[in-house]
């Protein structure tokens, strides 16, 4: 286009619409222009322009740059344990060649000191809720007489309960035996997953690995897990002094139930006072059952094994109870029995 028509373009008032594409078509002659009929009648005329689509037909200012905002900066969550605290989990005779494994789930009371108390005094510290009394000590005893690998829990189960399912309320108790846990109270994610990075899964790969580690070795691993309960609950007396806890494997269960009975001393509790068959996500029902590998779930009143010398009694009498059925080389067999 001429010079000179360029500028009688520039003074014209151009009356048209604006595609989507920025461009500006005209659809009137412009007040300059030659007549009709003529070689220069009505033109579109098109004009690249710096327009806004569907925007007032008018050039669009310079953008201005536009600043976003970085998210802010969160530190990283600090580690649970420090170097003051002990281990996540105590494996004791790492070495062992039996196919015998022993667990305590709730071998301790400890807390991590970043957590302080859970808002709790010494004496409910002391307590059931937060461990399960003399089952630790009778733990030690087996692994001693069997000459067993032991895997034990190095923090109360009122950090994370490593007997639970993660999904379970209960795996980080808000209230335990009607008193409540402050340092429990409307945890976020972050810190659920920390206690579960901390001290669960580290017991339940120690878990893992021992029972993986008597599968590479061509046994099959025989799991005894060893728990304590409280003498009474909410007001009712319990009158068993050891409860055996199964769910369908009977082949060790059935036979020490009958061992027992046939001291003549104890109350034998077959599934009490708490059943083997209603617990789901606990440590044997995630290592044993699913693997068809033998196993039992003993609880022992805790009033009978507060003391070293009542530890070492039990560990004595269920280890008589138990020598037998280890000894028996039809026990270490893979086999399933499925959930009616």
């Amino acid at each position: 286009m001429f010079p000179r028509r360029m500028a009688r373009l520039r003074k014209a008032r151009i009356v048209g619409h604006c595609r989507d594409d920025g461009i500006i078509q005209a659809s009137r002659p412009l007040p300059s222009d030659p007549p009709a009929g003529t070689s220069a009648a009505t033109e579109t005329l098109q004009y690249c322009a710096t327009m806004t689509p569907r925007s007032p037909c008018k050039p669009a200012e310079h953008p201005r740059p536009v600043t976003v905002p970085s998210p802010p900066r969160t530190a990283p969550p600090l580690p649970l344990l420090g170097p003051d605290d002990p281990p996540p989990v105590t494996v004791l005779r790492p070495e062992s060649d039996s196919p015998v494994l022993l667990l305590c789930d709730h071998a301790s009371r400890a807390i991590p000191k970043a957590l302080g108390t859970l808002g709790l005094d010494e004496a409910n510290l002391c307590r059931h809720i937060a461990y399960d009394i003399g089952a630790a000590e009778v733990t030690r005893r087996l692994s001693e007489r069997f000459g067993a690998t032991a895997v034990l829990s190095g923090y109360s189960r009122l950090v994370i309960d490593p007997n639970r399912a993660l999904n379970d309320p209960t795996a980080i108790p808000v209230v335990s035996d009607d008193v409540v846990i402050p340092g429990n109270r409307a945890l976020d994610r972050a810190e659920e997953e920390r206690r579960i990075d901390a001290i669960f899964r580290p017991y339940h790969a120690a878990v893992a690995a021992e029972v993986a580690r008597r599968r590479e070795r061509g046994q099959v691993p025989v799991l005894l897990s060893i728990h304590s309960f409280t003498p009474a609950m909410r007001g009712v007396a319990r009158p068993w002094h050891v409860g055996i806890l199964w769910d369908h494997d009977p082949r060790i269960p059935i036979p020490m139930i009958a061992r027992l009975r046939a001291d003549g001393r104890w109350c034998v509790g077959d599934n009490e006072p708490y059943s083997g068959r209603t617990t789901l996500g606990g440590t044997v029902e995630s290592h044993a059952t699913p693997a068809g590998l033998p196993n039992v779930l003993v609880e022992v009143r805790q009033d009978l094994i507060a003391t070293p010398e009542g530890a070492a009694l039990w560990a004595t009498v269920l280890g008589d109870a138990l020598e037998p059925i280890l000894a028996d080389p039809g026990l270490y067999d893979i086999k399933l029995f499925p959930r009616e």
